[in-house]
């Protein structure tokens, strides 16, 4: 790979200065020219199974911004929805999917699998074609806890009480139904990889809300399984892992999983984001809402980052996605501010 992509040098235990940059959703409602393809795609599955519609939404920021990182526009919902559940999305209320039952899960059908996900594949190959030379290209998937809360409930909720009711409840299908998904997620993240992605992220939006012994089972078993899988096949992979909420279990995850970098929520204090980066790469961790609010809120944020980690390695990014509220000259000043940084 070429030397040039240096978010891998620093995924590797590098040291850039400036850091690279990117951010999580940055391809999406903040940005016309994202809005005005979404009208003409119809539905925003048909935007995420449409080669030609996702290879231009995923190089929107590219070309606007110039992140040193471009991540492949799709949803972590595929996984389940190659699996043969349905899945819709509907304005003000996300995706909505029918509840799987116990008995259900047994009835995954996996013979489809990467035929429906083939325009997945195909985005990735043009993309890696398209994107310019120095910007590494990440492929990513759904842990394997968070798709099974959609699953379970069939909506995004604040708490996740289905799924961790149906987890007390329902311990063994609970446990079928991580390890199928561990399963199949491994082999998308392998697709992506042979079809071009550099690195993989793994996002755990859910994780946040378990107790230790859950968090234990559901949130590090399965995407260790994902990690130990993939390595199967591409032993030096390089491997995000992005547990929402852990916590102090940032770092038992990191070891237990395997995941090369840590991906920081915005809730992290840096004292322990700077423990954590002696370990290796850390991302994140401005809150989306600094760069809404943008002036002093945002550039306090950035140089707090800046400050307590740039001295490492780090990729900067948000603590979770941008809002589609955030002004276009907030994610322009934040991007100045951060490419001024020298660590001398």
């Amino acid at each position: 790979m070429p030397a040039q992509r240096v978010m891998l040098d620093v995924l590797k235990g590098e040291t850039a200065s400036p850091p690279p940059l990117w951010m999580m959703r940055q391809a999406g409602r903040y940005l016309p020219e994202y809005r005005e393809l979404r009208k003409k795609a119809g539905s925003f599955l048909d935007l995420c199974y449409n080669p030609d519609f996702a290879v231009e939404v995923t190089l929107q920021p590219i070309r606007r911004f110039g992140f040193d990182a471009s991540i492949l526009f799709s949803d972590i919902l595929v996984v389940p929805h190659a699996l043969g559940r349905d899945l819709r999305f509907e304005e003000g209320r996300g995706p909505l999917m029918t509840p799987i039952t116990a008995s259900e899960i047994a009835n995954l059908d996996g013979s489809n699998f990467h035929h429906h996900l083939k325009p997945v594949y195909e985005t990735v190959k043009r993309l890696r074609g398209e994107l310019p030379e120095q910007t590494t290209l990440i492929g990513f998937c759904g842990a394997p806890w968070t798709l099974a809360t959609y699953m379970i409930a069939g909506h995004g909720t604040p708490d996740q009480a289905p799924s961790r009711l149906f987890a007390y409840r329902e311990p063994e299908a609970m446990a079928r139904l991580l390890s199928k998904l561990s399963d199949y997620s491994a082999r998308y993240l392998i697709k992506q990889i042979e079809a071009g992605v550099d690195v993989v992220q793994i996002f755990d939006s859910w994780s946040g809300v378990l107790d230790e012994a859950c968090f234990e089972a559901f949130c590090v078993r399965p995407v260790a399984e994902i990690v130990r899988q993939v390595r199967a096949v591409y032993p030096d992979v390089l491997i995000i892992g992005f547990p929402k909420g852990a916590g102090n279990r940032y770092s038992s995850y990191r070891e237990k999983t395997g995941v090369t970098g840590l991906g920081l929520d915005w809730t992290v204090p840096l004292s322990q984001a700077q423990a954590l980066q002696a370990g290796g790469a850390v991302q994140g961790n401005l809150d989306p809402l600094r760069l809404v609010a943008g002036g002093r809120a945002l550039s306090e944020g950035v140089d707090a980052i800046l400050k307590a980690l740039g001295a490492g390695p780090l990729i900067f990014n948000l603590g979770h996605g941008i809002t589609p509220e955030t002004p276009i000259e907030h994610v322009e000043a934040m991007i100045r501010q951060v490419r001024s940084f020298s660590g001398q």
